[in-house]
């Protein structure tokens, strides 16, 4: 039996890896492929693309499934080794906190799969910011020191993050390429990169709920939130039907029409110290 190419795409908090990977899965690329997440709200699939659905599955009108990563990664990857239909790629998307390299390693301990690469997606409006950062600058360089290719998303005027220098791999500027499916499904190498030696800082990860908003409520909220807070998506439910889906990364806030919310659901992940879970639930649901 063929073995199952293992890509793996990390990158930090709010990079663009989810919008990367929904442009794979609306793609015509005519393969079966399975994304495995390992953060809440990860995917977000156009209604159009989406078939059928359970508590950790979505499956896609173009052949694609999505599941969480709800179990240990290992019996995870078993389980979709063990489907009587194997995927024809398995596709991984690290936590914006985790170690890609480490991830990639489940590809050489596992003889079912083979190593298909590390991508790394580059945020080029906040990596030069927080690749100097004191506390979390290590984590966010290593997570691009073990690519195999980098993507740089958010950029303009072609520009590309200075702090970037020159990487081992090769750097792409995402909004220059028509089809992202030659690079994530491409051919498969032979070596994954070792996992990095730095541990990374402590996080405080934050999630909750909320009454309905209004945009013009829901906007002054964002534009106050706690300096710590690294990265804030979700979705938000509206007071007169117009429902939001809502992402912060650095000092860029969007929010944008989203549809069905039936409850309001957000998470939140800064550094440990910067930020803490009170302070997140304190601004949150004040007035």
């Amino acid at each position: 039996m063929n073995r199952l190419p293992l890509t793996v795409i990390g990158g930090y908090l709010g990079a663009g890896k989810t919008t990367l990977i929904n442009r794979l899965l609306a793609e015509g690329h005519g393969q079966r492929v399975l994304v495995m997440v390992n953060d809440f709200g990860a995917i977000n699939i156009d209604a159009a693309l989406l078939t059928s659905s359970s508590e950790d599955t979505l499956e896609l009108s173009n052949g694609c499934v999505c599941c969480t990563m709800g179990a240990d990664l290992f019996m995870a990857v078993g389980d979709v080794l063990d489907r009587p239909k194997r995927p024809d790629h398995l596709v991984i998307e690290a936590s914006g906190i985790a170690d890609p390299a480490r991830i990639a390693q489940v590809a050489l301990a596992e003889p079912d799969l083979s190593y298909g690469g590390v991508i790394s997606v580059v945020d080029a409006l906040n990596f030069d910011a927080l690749s100097r950062d004191v506390q979390i600058g290590a984590q966010v360089r290593g997570q691009v020191d073990v690519a195999d290719l980098i993507l740089v998303s958010k950029t303009q005027n072609g520009a590309l993050p200075t702090a970037l220098g020159l990487p081992k791999a090769p750097v792409l500027d995402l909004a220059l390429i028509d089809d992202v499916a030659p690079l994530i499904l491409g051919a498969t190498l032979g070596q994954a990169p070792k996992p990095t030696a730095e541990i990374h800082p402590a996080y405080v990860a934050w999630s909750g709920t909320g009454e309905p908003s209004t945009r013009t409520a829901l906007q002054s909220k964002l534009d106050n939130r706690p300096k710590g807070l690294m990265r804030f998506k979700g979705f938000v439910q509206g007071i007169d039907g117009s429902d939001f889906e809502v992402h912060c990364v650095g000092l860029s806030v969007s929010i944008k029409p989203a549809r069905n919310v039936q409850n309001t659901q957000v998470v939140g992940i800064g550094p440990k110290g910067r930020i803490d879970a009170k302070t997140l639930e304190a601004w949150w649901h004040g007035d």
